[in-house]
């Protein structure tokens, strides 16, 4: 369990440098056509289906070519 602490550590670790030093590099996370935006006044509503999706995806392949 210490193994994927230290994993989940140095991943997170990664993910927020690219945040920090390097944004245009997820830039295109909330743009992709299927993704919901609605905005009316002061309220706003963002509903990231397609990127989820495509993340979901990605994940998937990056944890299955791990796995074996």
């Amino acid at each position: 369990m210490g193994r994927w602490f230290i994993i989940a550590g140095v991943i997170f670790l990664l993910l927020g440098a690219i945040v920090n030093f390097a944004p245009w590099l997820i830039n295109w996370f909330g743009k992709l056509p299927g993704d919901i935006r609605i905005e009316s006044g002061r309220t706003r509503i963002f509903i990231p289906i397609t990127s989820m999706v495509l993340l979901s995806l990605l994940l998937t392949l990056i944890i299955n070519i791990f796995k074996r």
